[in-house]
């Protein structure tokens, strides 16, 4: 059964598989001089925190959320100052969080480099993210962007909740399928959501515009962690340690399914092996032979699709362009990426 609505699910998009290079190609312009306006913003006199600027700037990752941005700004005009503005207060803002999530996780790798945290301890990292937090804020008030800031305020605040709740779920053990949705929602869709809804902004001036593309960044945003969520549980190299959601006792959608779908002894042999704080590589294995097994890969991947399909047929809706091709096609990079 799953694996039949797997496959309806993924009837949704039929075209050739493109590299992110060449969907990202139409904005490739804009991508660049917005490198050059995000340098800019983080410029400062302080020595150290200029070196680790320098440092952080070298860890370009796949830009998808400026790409985002300007993808969104083309559906209804050109990119402009105001695009280039909301996609530098996104990038300062996710990367603060990231720097501060590598904290909390006491990470060490970061995009292939060492992490910030390793190289110049917490108090450092703690720093350099509320710098950019700041930084954030301060761009949105040099140009006035005061309908930006309130998008990306609200997104920030409910990434933080997001984060407790998931701390709280953790501490707890009682994540389940609706308080997943809930968290990641919060934690990673409502920045995607922002990006869209920004990069609509910076050239459009109706808010339904504004709310459409809200949801298509909500829905882009969910499918984008459940990706995220299935690369712990394959064979990929993503560029992070494999199994460390499952090392961390992270509870994702494939396991929350897998458990659904198990008996109650099964059940409960499960539950002790992700609550141990140190877990054998053979009892990691055994955590993710049970999720495949138990049908939470394909079960996580067809509501992935789903989520992706809700994202495009909102898009549909729009007049047929170049400009909504692109988009599409990297909807559809985000869930079928390898890393």
């Amino acid at each position: 059964m799953i694996d039949t609505e797997l496959k309806e699910v993924t009837k949704f998009k039929k075209t050739d598989k493109k590299t992110l290079k060449q969907i990202t190609n139409p904005v490739s312009d804009s991508l660049s001089e917005f490198r050059s306006f995000y340098r800019d913003e983080l410029r400062t006199d302080v020595f150290l925190l200029d070196k680790i600027v320098q440092y952080l700037l070298r860890q370009k990752g796949k830009e998808i959320r400026p790409t985002l941005v300007f993808m969104s700004a083309r559906l209804f005009g050109d990119v402009n100052e105001r695009s280039y503005v909301a996609a530098t207060m996104i990038e300062l803002l996710h990367t603060a969080t990231l720097i501060h999530d590598d904290v909390v996780d006491d990470a060490e790798v970061r995009r292939g480099f060492l992490s910030i945290n390793k190289v110049w301890k917490n108090k450092a990292s703690v720093l350099l993210g509320d710098y950019l937090l700041s930084k954030g804020l301060l761009t949105a008030l040099e140009y006035e962007e005061f309908k930006l800031l309130k998008v990306l305020s609200d997104a920030v605040k409910k990434m933080s909740e997001g984060e407790l709740r998931q701390f709280k779920a953790a501490r707890l053990f009682n994540m389940d399928e609706e308080y997943y949705f809930k968290v990641i929602s919060e934690k990673t869709a409502s920045l995607i959501a922002a990006c869209c809804e920004c990069g609509a902004a910076s050239t459009s001036d109706d808010p339904a515009i504004h709310q459409k593309m809200h949801d298509i960044g909500m829905n882009t945003g969910i499918a984008f962690q459940i990706r995220d969520d299935l690369f712990d549980y394959g064979v990929d190299d993503i560029g992070k340690p494999k199994r460390n959601d499952i090392r961390e006792r992270k509870v994702t959608l494939p396991f929350i399914k897998a458990l659904d779908n198990a008996s109650f002894f099964e059940t409960i042999r499960m539950r002790h092996l992700m609550r141990k704080r140190k877990k054998s590589n053979n009892e990691i294995e055994e955590i993710v032979q049970f999720v495949h097994d138990k049908g939470g890969i394909n079960y996580a991947r067809s509501i992935m699709n789903e989520y992706a399909k809700r994202a495009l047929d909102e898009l549909s809706t729009l007049p047929e362009s170049p400009e909504r091709t692109s988009f599409e096609d990297l909807i559809t990079f985000i869930i079928e990426r390898k890393k």
